[in-house]
């Protein structure tokens, strides 16, 4: 059967051997959505909840979202409201979540190979950053190989830490669920009711929770172009400095911007939270620099508190509203707009600031079309964080600090809160369930509705209109 084409509500759907298939842009959005209502119906049931009741659906729904979403905002205690069958079923869901991007869209194409055309797949390859001579399936085989490695050697560290501590059982179980819940950027935790704080003086934990997070962040193709650099470096016997120039220009860029947003954050949290009574006041200096580097970490999507967020002052507030904004890396396991999006964004103004007509990094060109999806990205998030944050404050007592905070830990998929998220009524959960679903689906969405709208038809050309602005 032939390949018809048709336009239904603005959006292309292929028709072929009498079967709907959606567009690219569609499938991702679908997918987290089935999951998330897969994930909380299994919640609602008796045996998922630790009193062995049926949980209401607002409550399992919150929950399976802010696990699939790996954001970490909860309206329970994950360690006392879920049974073990609760918190497996949350710890597939973060683990789906954290890998849906990547396994979600590759399996699309993957399963879908002779029936996309060359157009979809180009389209979905470079929403992945990826090679079109470099095969999905193996990329995804690597993406999987290493998710496992990386998780099970946090899980590892943790084991060292927490067996002595919970004993062996517990201690392995909880070693996992924080392993996968760190490397996804989840923030979701089964240690206590204060996620991190009562290891803030314990450096090993806080360090391997970094550790995780920022592997997580970096994303999969900054890996494994680091890891073919470095391999060919040890082959070719080149210095460390010979072996940096062969990193692809993205991995340059995005190593730099979370080298410079980390430092950035704690030099604004350190002096801010010094001498904080709430925070970290009557922490020796160690202890001080390390929870502040642990802060800006955990400000770009983590989740994880290793101080009570709701005593921060409004410095290190204004600092965490933009990192968390920001996230972590494009191809990986954070949230937020993505580093190299907002660096591409600050690009375009620098540009226009200096009157030049294209942005150079590394010598390397930043099209356009790139800064328009940059652009697109940033102000559809700033937007859903400025709505969610309008609801909330019409219709839940909560003050402008607060509210704000959590709708961009929301909408950046961090899971950091100032308590104010167990106290908001129906309405209030429902839009912050609303904005983590957008928050985590939007940037991919966005790439491939703008990618998918191209086309090779010919465009009526308007005169140049006379408009004013500034």
């Amino acid at each position: 059967m032939d390949r018809l084409g048709d336009f239904v509500t603005g959006r292309k759907q292929v028709y072929e051997e009498g079967r709907v298939r959606l567009s690219p842009a569609y499938v991702v959005p679908l997918s987290f959505l089935f999951v998330i209502i897969l994930g909380t119906i299994l919640l609602m049931l008796p045996f998922a909840s630790a009193s062995g009741e049926m949980t209401d659906p607002v409550t399992a729904l919150f929950t399976a979202t802010t696990s699939t979403c790996v954001t970490g905002l909860v309206v329970e205690d994950t360690y006392a409201y879920w049974s073990l069958a609760g918190q497996i079923i949350i710890l597939i869901l973060i683990q789906l979540g954290g890998l849906g991007i990547i396994s979600f869209t590759s399996m699309v194409l993957l399963a879908s190979h002779k029936k996309f055309s060359l157009q979809d797949r180009k389209l979905l390859i470079d929403a992945m950053n990826l090679d079109m001579g470099h095969g999905l399936l193996s990329f995804l085989v690597k993406v999987f190989k290493w998710t496992f490695i990386v998780e099970g050697l946090g899980a590892c560290l943790y084991s060292i830490e927490f067996i002595p501590r919970y004993g062996i059982i517990n201690g392995i179980w909880y070693s996992v669920f924080t392993a996968i819940s760190a490397f996804c950027n989840a923030g979701i935790d089964i240690l206590g009711p204060d996620s991190l704080i009562s290891f803030n003086k314990d450096s090993g934990v806080l360090f391997i929770t970094m550790f995780l997070i920022i592997m997580g962040g970096l994303g999969y193709v900054v890996w494994f172009d680091v890891s073919r650099a470095v391999k060919l470096g040890i082959k070719n016997r080149y210095t460390p400095m010979q072996t940096i120039k062969r990193f692809g220009v993205h991995t340059k860029l995005v190593l730099f911007l979370t080298f410079v947003l980390i430092a950035v954050g704690m030099l604004i949290v350190f002096p801010a939270e010094y001498n904080n009574p709430g925070t970290m006041a009557d922490m020796g200096l160690k202890d001080k620099i390390v929870n502040s580097l642990f802060q800006s970490v955990t400000f770009r999507t983590a989740g994880f508190a290793a101080v009570p967020q709701q005593e921060l002052n409004s410095v290190s507030v204004l600092i965490g509203y933009v990192l968390m904004l920001i996230g972590g890396s494009p191809i990986g396991t954070a949230g937020g707009v993505k580093t190299v999006t907002f660096f591409i964004v600050v690009m375009n103004v620098v540009v226009f600031m200096r009157g030049q007509k294209e942005a150079i990094v590394f010598k390397s060109r930043i099209t356009e079309e790139l800064m328009r999806k940059a652009a697109a990205i940033l102000t559809v998030s700033i937007a859903v964080a400025f709505t969610g944050t309008l609801f909330i404050l019409l219709t839940n007592n909560v003050n402008m600090e607060d509210s704000l905070f959590e709708v961009i830990s929301a909408v950046a998929t961090v899971g950091l809160s100032r308590a104010v998220t167990p106290t908001l009524n129906v309405f209030g959960r429902i839009v912050i369930i609303c904005v983590m679903y957008l928050g985590r689906i939007g940037p991919i969405s966005l790439v491939l509705f703008f990618a998918g709208k191209q086309s090779g038809k010919d465009r009526i050309e308007y005169a140049e209109g006379k408009f004013y602005v500034g």
